[in-house]
């Protein structure tokens, strides 16, 4: 129902008291009056006030990482910096900094029509000269991985028009998802022109386009943001400022949002268990929307330079001594579903159930390890570095789960459950473990943040939530080749469940669980979620009532 028809439903209920006595009329009508000041209050954005937003993880190690870092520097950077285009919780591209994204008849040119009127935060024009720098510096070299590795030209038609020239075919879903996807933000030419991009001081204080502008950092503790005066959404930001906090640990977010000192937590920012008691209480929502084209999951990893987990008839045996029900049921307390592959359930476009599974069976993994020449001697086949990446709780607790799955099976186990910075060191920088419990976000459009975990492109060494596993494969490089060039739709869908057969079967890295993402906002906070991927929203349509 409207407004308007609200309002006029509201004043027909006044008109029909008229036989009751004038004092009644009056009282009748202001309260109906006061009713239709309240619909409207809560529709129509109030400006003002302070929102603390905080989620499930740390503190990142820097504002901005090109390129990588995972989700607390993507949640930071992106309320500053903006993307071309924005996918909303339809699925639906919108635009952002472009207004237009239009292919060529073969697919191989785009023209890229800029939004105008658009400044940095230091007062200098957003142009086409940004774009270009951001195409050929930015992205292809550093953050969009093989998914610009056919771009051979970028060019600035006029001030803001943009043509970008590939060598082969690129699928427009695919090209519109990379302009959208998580890490192609657009960083001003006028100041990263010459200087190093991955390292450069700003990258702690970035300059951007976006509704926030950098306020101050208090490491350990929060960065502030202020308000983008200038910015091109009419009257947007509603806010006057925004904080990012980061509380250590799971319990002091609870009790944050219990007090109000948080108000927003994205990402799962408290335990499952504490989530139906937050609820009742009346002041806190909960939405699981927004997670589209970011679905979690938790994995394990297997190092193929070390020894015995390299095998692939090794790997298959260790996933049938994981009870993936028992890890849902009692870890994430029933939020989420037993992975199938690394295209997930959840996505509309690719998912597919047709792919080898390994149903928990410690006797049929122990007949494995058998066959594979790794029988027990002395209660013990062999020993494995067990990484629990415990950025999050619930992955320190599948560390303590998997040490006695694995030894009930015979595989001696080391477990080191590490913080934040240690994880993405050893796992990702020095390759120091066997197996690792790691997570990744899944978008809806795979090529390339869920294929470069299996490609050899996809081994970069410091390169966060990448192939760290050190996994080749020349079939499995062809095949993500083929995706990234078939602009069919429906034989592009079928390469990529293709690849999730083979990413199924060679096991080098393997979700076990899709993690039902959730948000916890208080009742006061309004529009907290438009994007499919709520981590990078820039926050600039929210607002709080009363």
């Amino acid at each position: 129902m409207t407004i308007n028809q609200q309002r006029r439903q509201l004043l027909t209920l006044a008109a029909g008291g008229a036989a009751l006595g004038v004092a009644a009329k009056i009282s009748g009508f202001s309260l109906i009056t006061r009713a239709i000041a309240a619909t409207e209050s809560a529709s129509v954005p109030k400006r003002g006030g302070t929102l603390v937003v905080s989620w499930g993880g740390l503190e990142p190690q820097a504002l901005l990482v090109p390129g990588g870092g995972g989700s607390s520097p993507f949640q930071t950077s992106t309320k500053i910096l903006e993307r071309l285009l924005k996918l909303d919780d339809k699925l639906v591209f919108q635009p952002a900094l472009a207004e237009s994204v239009t292919p060529s008849e073969d697919f191989k040119t785009y023209t890229i029509t800029l939004r105008q009127g658009v400044t940095w935060h230091d007062g200098q024009p957003f142009t086409a000269d940004d774009v270009v720098f951001n195409a050929t510096e930015h992205w292809k070299a550093i953050s969009a991985g093989i998914a610009l590795k056919a771009l051979e030209k970028a060019e600035a038609v006029d001030p803001h028009t943009v043509k970008l020239t590939f060598s082969v075919p690129v699928p427009e879903f695919f090209l519109k998802s990379t302009l959208a996807g998580q890490y192609q933000l657009v960083l001003p030419k006028h100041l990263y022109a010459g200087q190093p991009i991955l390292t450069n001081p700003l990258n702690n204080r970035p300059v951007g386009t976006g509704p926030w502008k950098y306020g101050n950092w208090v490491r350990g503790s929060y960065v502030e943001y202020a308000r983008n005066e200038k910015y091109w959404g009419a009257g947007q930001p509603y806010l006057d400022k925004l904080i990012i906090r980061w509380w250590g640990d799971a319990a002091s977010r609870t009790a944050a949002l219990e007090t109000g000192e948080m108000q927003v937590g994205y990402s799962n920012p408290v335990p499952a268990r504490d989530i139906d008691r937050l609820v009742k209480s009346g002041n806190i929502t909960l939405d699981t929307r927004g997670y589209e084209n970011c679905a979690w999951a938790v994995t394990v990893e297997f190092n193929q330079r070390r020894e015995h987990v390299k095998r692939r008839e090794v790997r298959q045996a260790i996933l049938h001594a994981i009870d993936r029900e028992f890890i849902l049921n009692t870890i994430y307390f029933g939020r989420g579903k037993p992975a199938v592959a690394p295209i997930f359930s959840s996505n509309p476009v690719f998912f597919t159930a047709d792919v080898p599974t390994y149903a928990f069976d410690p006797d049929k993994a122990k007949q494995l390890l058998d066959q594979a020449g790794l029988p027990e001697k002395d209660g013990k086949r062999f020993t494995v570095n067990l990484l629990a990446a415990a950025w999050f709780e619930e992955n320190a607790k599948l560390g303590q789960y998997l040490k006695q799955a694995l030894e009930d099976i015979g595989i001696e186990v080391k477990l080191d459950s590490v913080d934040r910075a240690t994880a993405l060191k050893r796992i990702y920088t020095d390759y120091n473990y066997d197996i690792a419990i790691s997570n990744f976000t899944a978008p809806v459009e795979p090529v390339p943040v869920v294929t470069q975990f299996y490609t050899s492109d996809g081994i970069v060494k410091g390169g966060a939530f990448r192939n760290a596993t050190g996994y080749q494969s020349p079939e499995m490089d062809q095949l993500v080749a083929a995706i990234t060039i078939e602009t069919d739709e429906a034989k592009r869908k079928a390469l990529v469940q293709q690849f999730a057969r083979l990413a199924s079967t060679d096991v080098p890295i393997v979700p076990l669980i899709e993690m039902q993402s959730y948000t916890l906002a208080r009742k006061e906070v309004q529009n907290f979620t438009t994007d499919a991927n709520v981590q990078g929203t820039a926050l600039n349509d929210i607002w709080l009532a009363g």
